[in-house]
């Protein structure tokens, strides 16, 4: 009876997510739903919910797997598949007050590139035989979602044996034109690090990371990349050139100058996303930078001039390339999100423009 009683308030808080088209609940504590639309916070007025009541959702939702580790760490993930509702990304943690829940509504079918509006550049990239594609974004920017596409274009289209490191599998990938093979951290192996160590010996294609964590991680996805593997891996960093410098970073500074070489070598882009609130409150736009490695590139990477890709991208549109502030200024000029909004998710507020400079 007390499961049944935590399945109907999940029941009626998830249905509610989905017909406002939430892409996230949250659940505290001594504090009523709430539901994340369009980037803001918004309050369910359904009464406040009891810790024991999360408790109980949480035995719901979480496997036994993911019961233990919140026992043992205070933290877990997990995906908690639902044939009514969806799909949802479940993250629980111990706080002062007891567990919270926080829940992310994914996609009820896969998406794809051009669902997404991502740039032209990104199908290109998954074309490639090998190199290293860095995803890069605050939480909540798209970037589990615009791999998903990725993964399932590549599958459908071309002939590759697909590797996913992820924590937890969010979209569930079904064999087509490739073999896909999906391994959870902390499910079927103990680290992003030790999966990536193992999945060489696995005859992989295609390797997505789903986060580069630490330094065992990058290590081991910079050479899988460079031992002719595609590899696609993400980072929280906000543009093109911190996402270089993160990762050089990471390495002990006796290894910047190694590092650097294989970066140089073996990216092939780095793509930095933004969800942006559209014109009219009808849901959100991605704001992309991109950078494409290019000779230029690598020359700047290999040299430690990072200070300079910035240039290069925005002389770069022939290869593919935009800023993201250049990508803002398109979409404020085709009316797709309000000039303010976008000057508030740039990083350069000022280079945000809804026109065309004038020649000369």
């Amino acid at each position: 009876m007390i499961a049944a009683l935590a399945a109907v308030r999940l029941t009626e808080v998830l249905r509610t997510a989905r017909m406002r088209d939430a892409s996230d609940v949250h659940l505290a504590p001594e504090t009523q739903p709430v539901l994340r639309i369009d980037g803001l916070l918004e309050r369910l007025g359904t009464g406040v919910v009891c810790a024991s009541e999360i408790d109980r959702i949480a035995g719901a939702v979480l496997d036994a797997q993911a019961l233990e580790r919140l026992k043992a760490t205070g933290d877990a993930s997990t995906t908690h598949r639902d044939e009514e509702f969806g799909d949802c990304r479940v993250h629980a943690y111990r706080s002062s007050k007891g567990i919270v829940l926080a829940i992310r509504l994914l996609a009820r079918t896969l998406p794809t590139l051009e669902s997404l509006q991502l740039p032209a550049v990104v199908a290109r990239l998954s074309e490639r035989p090998k190199g290293l594609v860095l995803f890069t974004g605050p939480t909540g920017s798209g970037k589990s979602t615009a791999l998903a596409a990725v993964i399932d274009r590549i599958n459908r289209h071309k002939s590759r044996h697909i590797l996913t490191i992820e924590d937890p599998i969010e979209y569930e990938h079904r064999s087509d034109l490739s073999i896909v093979s999906q391994r959870e951290v902390g499910r079927d192996v103990p680290s992003f690090a030790v999966a990536l160590k193992g999945a060489l010996r696995s005859d992989p294609d295609v390797i997505l990371v789903g986060e580069m964590r630490d330094y065992e991680t990058m290590h081991a996805a910079l050479a899988a990349a460079e031992t002719g593997h595609l590899v696609f891996a993400t980072l929280h960093t906000g543009e093109a050139a911190q996402t270089i410098d993160r990762v050089i970073g990471s390495f002990p500074p006796e290894a910047h100058e190694h590092v650097r070489i294989q970066l140089a070598q073996t990216l092939l882009g780095v793509l930095c996303l933004r969800l942006v609130p559209r014109s009219r409150g009808s849901g959100r736009r991605c704001a992309v930078e991109v950078l494409v490695a290019n000779d230029a590139v690598g020359n700047v990477i290999r040299e430690g001039k990072t200070h300079q890709l910035r240039n290069i991208i925005a002389t770069g549109r022939n290869v593919g390339m935009q800023t993201l502030e250049s990508h803002l200024s398109d979409l404020v000029m085709h009316h797709e999100v309000d000039l303010e909004v976008a000057r508030q998710h740039a990083l350069r507020p000022s280079e945000v423009r809804a026109f065309e400079p004038a020649a000369g």
